[in-house]
């Protein structure tokens, strides 16, 4: 069974070793951990239901409680404290575009607020009930079927709800895959990633969820919004750009239809170590602007490169490691990169070649597939150490942005500092650490990862995790990034969006909201602050 105050299933552990804790504990502190409240004491807080009876909704609290809210941090510390506050008054399970239609007519009628859920794997706020309105969350995971593969065009469409492992079943078992894996993969939906503008760890190869996504239905209050699939078109704006992004703002998207490709024939993972930043970050620039047939290049700065060996165990093989790259000239300041290639293996492998000749003159050191195919094991699984690190006192939290090359490693800098700051002036350290988590000719994505120890209460958590964020947002800010490379905005990153789009571009936004839902009931607060 999911977890009902953490990440994924409860049977999956994923613990910290004693070298591990040893480690958090010399940088930051020895954690203290907190008692969680039950799940019992939870469902008390939920309030009566204000909705009117309908077929499609179910009022109880425990399935209330298990919908309300996503995985952000001030999501966790509502539920590990038992500081729920508001809840969507019911939850709605549609089968069909019809049932979607029903339910907006009905919130039209008495004026209930929608909040459409995928997998409810928000780090960013998107599914918080509104405070004053009765509110009703839309669980579109019912409506999970392969409708339609068109083998010709490579076109797929799904019902939107379909989470990412059923979606890659299906697929594979007719010799295809999207290629789409958010490190959410096993609970996130098509749904959420179109609405979210998701990107898969394999973007390199695949693209974004908007190069995949080709059409689809989109039920809005004021009516069915058809988008057709064309191979391109030059007739006016494209709306699908409409529907990416929007976040529930302009209604719920029931079917989507994707571009898909042939099953790789082969699949690897390498590591390569660098000896420092720089060096790094010239060749996976380098490497990147070559235009190789890779899948993946995902950069580790120093202290993401010495944390992942430190929690990887296996202290006598990584022991040997250190010292095979010390002689090769990678030693405290090194930096690993994984090198993923996918496709013909003749065509990968030479891809593969190509990046390890452009990695050779900047001091790369190629270890092997190991550590790659490790990484691959474990990478839905890593996310599973935000339960072991709350149980031993720690809270887990990210920002992610992206920017030219020419200021990546400023911002790198910049949302470091600023997090070691804002939690300086709570008498905290910050473990801090950053990778680029997709490259781009053009610049990457800067995905920095906090840890910090939690203060044992709920009010004092929330200030220390407030004043992290508006310190990292504000560093993203003044340092010309956008606000979200690939979590979307919902309502924690509201109150930047304006510095990104400006006056014209907000008031735009919301005239199109106005336009398909004139009554606001299409989660309301998220997007638009």
């Amino acid at each position: 069974m999911r977890r009902w105050n953490g990440w994924g299933d409860e049977s999956v552990e994923f613990a910290l070793n004693e070298d591990a804790l040893a480690f958090l504990a010399l940088r930051i502190g020895a954690g203290k951990p907190a008692a969680d409240a039950g799940f019992a004491q939870a469902c008390a807080q939920i309030a009566p239901s204000r909705l009117p009876a309908h077929r499609l909704i179910d009022t109880s609290p425990e399935v209330r409680l298990r919908n309300a809210l996503g995985q952000s941090l001030p999501d966790w510390l509502r539920l590990r404290y038992g500081v729920i506050g508001a809840a969507p008054d019911g939850v709605a399970f549609p089968e069909s575009a019809q049932d979607v239609r029903d339910l907006l007519d009905y919130a039209q009628q008495f004026g209930v607020a929608l909040i459409p859920q995928g997998g409810g794997t928000s780090v960013a706020g998107h599914l918080t009930a509104p405070g004053g309105v009765p509110s009703l969350t839309v669980n579109m995971t019912r409506m999970r079927q392969l409708v339609y593969l068109d083998t010709e065009s490579q076109l797929a469409t799904f019902g939107a709800g379909v989470l990412g492992p059923d979606l890659e079943a299906q697929l594979r078992a007719r010799g295809y895959t999207l290629g789409h894996f958010p490190q959410s993969f096993e609970y996130s939906t098509l749904g959420g990633w179109v609405a979210t503008r998701s990107s898969g760890q394999q973007s390199l190869r695949y693209g974004r969820i908007e190069q995949m996504f080709r059409g689809g239905s989109v039920e809005t209050p004021s009516g069915t919004l058809h988008l057709p699939t064309f191979p391109a078109s030059a007739a006016g704006p494209d709306l699908r750009e409409m529907v990416l992004g929007s976040e529930g703002r302009i209604g719920i998207l029931t079917e989507a239809t994707v571009r898909v490709t042939a099953a790789p024939a082969y699949e690897a993972f390498h590591a390569v170590f660098f000896p420092d930043w720089t060096a790094a970050e010239t060749a996976v620039r380098q490497i990147v602007q070559a235009g190789l047939s890779l899948s993946m290049l995902r950069l580790s700065n120093t202290l993401e490169t010495t944390t992942m060996l430190a929690l990887a165990g296996h202290k006598k093989l990584i022991s040997v490691l250190e010292g095979y790259l010390s002689l090769r000239g990678c030693k405290e300041h090194k930096c690993m990169l994984m090198i993923g290639v996918s496709g013909r293996k003749s065509l990968a492998r030479t891809a593969l070649r190509e990046a390890l000749v452009l990695a050779l003159p900047h001091g790369g050191v190629h270890v092997g597939r190991y550590m790659g195919e490790k990484w691959k094991q474990n990478r839905f699984r890593n996310v599973y150490l935000r339960n072991a690190a709350w149980g031993h006192g720690y809270a887990i939290d990210t920002v992610e942005t992206a920017v030219d090359w020419p200021r990546v490693e400023i911002m790198m800098r910049a949302v470091e500092a600023a997090a070691k700051a804002a939690l300086g002036s709570h008498g905290e350290q910050v473990h801090a650490y950053t990778h680029l988590s997709h490259l781009y000719a053009q610049g990457a994505s800067v995905y920095t990862t906090f840890v910090y120890r939690l203060a044992g209460d709920y009010e004092s958590d929330l200030a220390r995790w407030k004043s992290l964020k508006k310190a990292a947002s504000m560093a993203i800010v003044e340092n010309g990034g956008t606000i979200s490379h690939q979590h979307g905005v919902g309502s924690d990153h509201a109150p930047y969006l304006a510095a990104e789009k400006g006056r014209l571009g907000m008031s735009s936004l919301q005239a199109w909201f106005d336009h398909v839902d004139p009554q606001g009931i299409m989660n309301p607060g998220k997007l638009l602050p």
